[in-house]
């Protein structure tokens, strides 16, 4: 029989956060959070995400032993100004066992219809910036510490739960000398003359943060119209700013902006931490800290994270301007491989944008969608 208990406790939530832990131990690819941070992230003093959302997390329990977990979500922007009735579920883990997978399941879908919402998706976090989808292809590679990583039997019990796909994405990856400047050299000089634009050198953090603002406005502009998307407000910023700017290179932050300073491009990418992360085994303290330090420094392996382009300049080729300041970044830097997160596989735009260095999809990813009204 499995007893679901609500998480109510701080002990509760470390047993929720390290669950994971003792479910993936012997895999050699799921990349541990950092559990400090992870606990922070259910924080509604912490994560000002709770001003506009809710969350309700779950244990599942059998013969004593935690068998499961999952995050009930709902995101009241998405469902009020968006009209977007939908229960959002994530940190979804569990053992093969469908009755556990099940249990949890169905406690989500009590919720939604609790609150009258049509449907349920997931796994899905609180917002665009979060970790999306179930694994369905590349479960023999390191998952980047951007993702979720899961068991191959996961996709079953969505399927035996009655849920149906609802979106795709693709995870791919290049060499580095596959990146050929002829394909950006001289049309990014043209786009710069044509359009009055300059590219931003930053070499410290505190250059970033003056301009962090207006890419997180940027990013609100330019993702608008990808189904789901919800934008993120001035207290988010904040938020945002301090747990993720001071872990990426500020040489690693691309701005392009006109002549009157306004910005029309960004671009983030991230040292790989994955292999650092692993050797933390989800604590800072007392050599966590040199693990990642040392990855930042001295990894020769990096996620694009985020690329933005302002809507009034989307097809006039200012990723090629981002693209060759990477490249010289990137060369100084002896960086041999190149990874892209999760992009939903219609969004055609973002994948033409990377043609031209023959990437390869090594991993694929979903979430699931029930209806329940």
């Amino acid at each position: 029989m499995v007893i679901l208990k609500e998480v109510k406790t701080k002990k509760d939530l470390k047993a929720f956060v390290k669950f994971p832990f003792k479910l993936y131990k012997d895999s050699k690819y799921w990349v541990p959070p950092i559990i400090s941070q992870e606990i922070k992230t259910f924080n509604k003093k912490e994560n000002p995400v709770f001003n506009d959302a809710e969350a309700k997390l779950f244990l599942a329990y059998k013969n004593n032993e935690i068998v499961g977990r999952i995050a009930a979500i709902i995101n009241w922007l998405e469902v009020k100004s968006q009209d977007q009735k939908k229960m959002r579920f994530g940190w979804f883990d569990f053992v093969d066992d469908l009755d556990v997978s099940q249990t949890l399941l169905d406690q989500v879908e009590k919720i939604g219809k609790t609150h009258s919402l049509n449907y349920t998706e997931g796994p899905v976090g609180f917002s665009n910036l979060d970790k999306v989808g179930v694994m369905t292809e590349g479960f023999e590679s390191i998952a980047p510490m951007i993702t979720w990583y899961n068991h191959p039997y996961y996709v079953k019990h969505y399927e035996a739960a009655g849920y149906k796909v609802e979106k795709s994405y693709s995870e791919s990856t290049f060499p580095f000398k596959n990146v050929k400047p002829e394909f950006f050299k001289k049309a990014q000089e043209l786009i710069k003359r044509r359009y009055q634009l300059k590219a931003l050198k930053l070499t410290k953090t505190a250059e970033v943060m003056p301009y962090a603002d207006k890419m997180f406005d940027l990013f609100n502009e330019s993702y608008a119209s990808l189904s789901s998307f919800v934008a993120i407000n001035d207290i988010q910023k904040e938020y945002f700013k301090k747990k993720f700017i001071s872990f990426v290179n500020p040489e690693y932050i691309k701005f392009v902006v006109d002549k009157d300073d306004k910005m029309v491009g960004f671009a983030i990418v991230m040292p790989a931490f994955a292999k650092a992360l692993q050797k933390t085994k989800g604590k800072l303290f007392p050599f966590g800290f040199r693990h990642i330090l040392h990855a930042k420094k001295h990894s020769k392996d990096v996620i694009f994270y985020l690329i933005g382009i302002h809507p009034d300049y989307q097809n006039k080729g200012v990723h090629a301007v981002i693209f060759n300041e990477y490249y010289e970044t990137f060369k100084e830097k002896g960086i041999e491989t190149c990874f892209r997160t999760p992009e939903l596989e219609d969004n055609i735009a973002i994948h033409q944008i990377w043609k031209h260095f023959d990437p390869v999809v090594y991993k694929r990813r979903k979430t699931f969608r029930k209806d329940v009204a």
